[in-house]
């Protein structure tokens, strides 16, 4: 069923909605921390985490907003419950550090962001950086730039919705969306760093830089996602199929167990912020396809090391193979849902909002000084 939602009636409803939830988050998670001092690692834990977890998966059900929702079930429900797994087992980012402080332990576990593990002093390690931190990583410069670009593509969609070609508009939508979870993750991990006066591990690599689905997924394109489905279903899936199918089979039937796992915390995703009935083409499309030709990538480089294309032409089969399966099978279903007129409907009224919350200050601004 599609969600009907008066956004410029309900928005002050909505932010004191988000409020409310994010209370709620950051106590459970206050009870998960305590619970982690006084349990000891296992399916004990586990049963003390899993009410937290259910919590998690309902709470973005709350939100109507489709940004709000969207980012909401993929910081809590997504990668939160996905670290509270890990984190009930001992494992993972949550457990990495025994004297981790409260707000740390709040923050890693609520926000899609990761301690940087023995960061380098002052300027150390500059000719050697870590896989981790790679030195052409993305920049406070190409952030801005995507920051700019963003704002560019807002207004035209905003603007001349209309006037655009609906093939043109769905290469807009994709370049939104992607700029989008870019701009949005890497404006918390700069806040949060800078508030809990850490360094934090990067959430994307120069993506655009891909040269396969391998490099794209693995390396590039949202590596809390990444590291958090490693751990948390890469791993054991890797250990379970190996004792089933053997060594041959087992890394890419756990290549395709991971992104299927991946599809099915999507689908769970729109299902929050459009309220659309899942249809499978997220799971059983777009992301089982992904993780068959990344088994399938690693499977080649096996048998041909030595044999690879050109840069160029890499990176053009790479994004060639994304937009194609994205348009095809992942804006297919936010077509039909018209979840891309909820979008724009939103900036229009969040544009207003503001413009209200201006309007009244300077009111009160000149009422002031007329009185003084």
């Amino acid at each position: 069923m599609e969600l009907e939602f008066d956004y410029h009636k309900k928005m002050e409803v909505e932010l004191r909605n988000v409020m409310i939830l994010w209370l709620i988050v950051l106590l459970s998670l206050c009870y998960c921390y305590a619970i982690g001092k006084k349990i000891s690692k296992g399916i004990k834990r586990l049963l003390f985490v899993l009410p937290v977890i259910v919590l998690f998966v309902y709470l973005p059900l709350n939100l109507y907003s489709f940004h709000l929702s969207f980012f909401t079930s993929f910081f809590i429900c997504f990668l939160g419950n996905l670290k509270l797994l890990l984190f009930a087992f001992g494992e993972g980012p949550l457990s990495s550090d025994p004297s981790m402080s409260l707000a740390d332990f709040l923050a890693v576990a609520s926000l899609p962001i990761q301690l940087r593990k023995n960061p380098p002093l002052n300027g150390q390690n500059k000719n050697h950086p870590s896989p981790e931190n790679p030195k052409n990583g993305s920049t406070i410069l190409t952030y801005a730039i995507q920051g700019l670009l963003l704002a560019m593509v807002i207004y035209i969609n905003t603007n001349y919705w209309e006037y655009i070609h609906p093939k043109m508009l769905m290469s807009f939508v994709s370049l939104h969306s992607a700029l989008l979870i870019q701009t949005t993750l890497a404006v918390i991990s700069a806040l949060a760093g800078a508030l809990l006066g850490v360094e934090l591990e990067p959430n994307f690599n120069e993506p655009y830089l891909s040269t396969s689905p391998q490099n794209f997924w693995g390396r590039r394109w949202n590596l809390m996602a990444t590291n958090i489905l490693h751990l948390s279903v890469y791993q054991p899936a890797k250990k379970m199929f190996t004792r089933v199918l053997g060594c041959r089979w087992a890394t890419p039937s756990a290549v395709v167990a991971t992104f299927l796992v991946s599809g099915l915390f999507h689908e769970l995703m729109f299902y929050h912020s459009m309220r659309m009935k899942p249809t499978g083409e997220l799971t059983l499309c777009f992301f089982l396809l992904q993780g068959i030709c990344v088994a399938v990538e690693i499977e080649l480089k096996k048998t041909f090391k030595k044999w690879h294309f050109p840069w160029s032409i890499s990176v053009l089969l790479t994004f060639g193979l994304l937009i194609v399966t994205t348009y095809w099978l992942y804006f297919s279903p936010m077509k039909r849902y018209k979840a891309y007129d909820r979008v724009l409907d939103e900036y229009g009224a969040i544009s207003a909002f503001f413009n209200n919350v201006i309007l009244c200050f300077g009111f009160v601004r000149n009422h002031l000084c007329y009185c003084l």
